[in-house]
C-alpha cells in the first residue's frame, strides 16, 4: 500500500511540474498591433494574474492575457491589456520607464537561470507605450534595445500589443553586431510576461505577472531568471 501511494504522489507531481510548450508561428505574420493571423487561433490565451507589486486589481481597472509563439528567428507575442488609464509621465524613455505603464517581457535563451541584473544572463525588456524598449545594461545603466519590434494599437481601454523578439544569450553586446539564436524544437527557454500599470501617480501602482512568485519580496523577475516560467518548444503535431 506504502508503494503504489508513493508511485501515485510521484505521478502527480511529475504530472503537475509538467513544462509548458510553446508551438510554433505558421503561416503569413504580419505586426500591425492586430493579432488577427490563423496562427494566434491556434493557441489559447494565458492569464497575467499574479500581483507582484501592489494590490489585486479590479477588473475595471485592469485585465492582462498574452500568447507566446516561435520560429527560428525568435518569439512572437501577442498580448491583450485592459487598461483604464495609459500613463506615459517621462518623455525620456530611460527615465523611470517602469513607473509608466509599459508590457515587460522576461527571456532567457536557454533557461539557465541565475542572476541577470546587470548582464546579458537573461534579459527583461520593458516595451513604452510608443514602443521603445529598455533595459539595464552590463554598465549598470538603462539602454534602449532596438531589436525588439512592438506595435500596440487600443480601442476605448484595451490594447493589443504584437512583439517580436530575436533572441540573444549572455554574450550579447549593446550597441554591437550580435548574431541572434537560431531558435530550435525540443529548446528549452524561460519565459515570463508581466504589466507596470499607472493610475496617475508618481510611481507604478500595480505590477501583475504571468507566473506566482513565492516570498514577500515578488518583484524580483528583473533580477532573478530561476524565476521565469521554463517553456518548451515544440513541433505543430505535439
Amino acid at each position: 500500500m506504502r508503494k503504489f501511494i508513493l508511485i501515485s504522489i510521484v505521478f502527480c507531481f511529475m504530472a503537475c511540474k509538467q513544462d509548458q510548450v510553446i508551438q510554433p508561428m505558421e503561416g503569413n505574420f504580419k505586426l500591425d498591433g492586430i493579432g488577427n493571423e490563423e496562427a494566434w487561433s491556434s493557441v489559447d490565451w494565458q492569464p497575467m494574474n499574479h500581483v507582484w507589486l501592489g494590490d489585486q486589481p479590479t477588473s475595471d481597472d485592469f485585465e492582462g492575457r498574452y500568447k507566446v509563439l516561435w520560429k527560428n528567428d525568435g518569439l512572437y507575442v501577442l498580448s491583450e491589456i485592459k487598461d483604464d488609464i495609459l500613463m506615459d509621465q517621462y518623455i525620456d524613455p530611460l527615465e523611470k520607464y517602469w513607473d509608466d505603464d509599459c508590457l515587460e517581457i522576461f527571456v532567457d535563451v536557454d533557461a539557465s537561470g541565475g542572476n541577470h541584473q546587470f548582464n546579458n544572463n537573461a534579459f527583461a525588456y520593458h516595451i513604452s507605450l510608443d514602443n521603445r524598449v529598455a533595459d539595464m545594461g552590463k554598465d549598470s545603466l538603462p539602454h534602449l534595445y532596438n531589436h525588439i519590434r512592438s506595435r500596440r494599437t487600443t480601442s476605448n481601454n484595451l490594447s493589443v500589443w504584437e512583439v517580436y523578439m530575436p533572441m540573444y544569450g549572455e554574450d550579447f553586446l549593446h550597441g554591437q553586431s550580435n548574431r541572434a539564436v537560431e531558435l530550435k524544437e525540443g529548446q528549452q527557454i524561460g519565459f515570463a510576461i508581466a504589466y507596470c500599470d499607472n493610475d496617475e501617480s508618481k510611481e507604478r501602482e500595480n505590477f501583475i505577472g504571468s507566473m506566482p512568485i513565492p516570498g514577500e519580496d515578488k518583484n524580483r523577475a528583473w533580477i532573478d531568471a530561476n524565476l521565469f516560467t521554463k517553456y518548451h518548444l515544440v513541433s505543430s503535431s505535439n
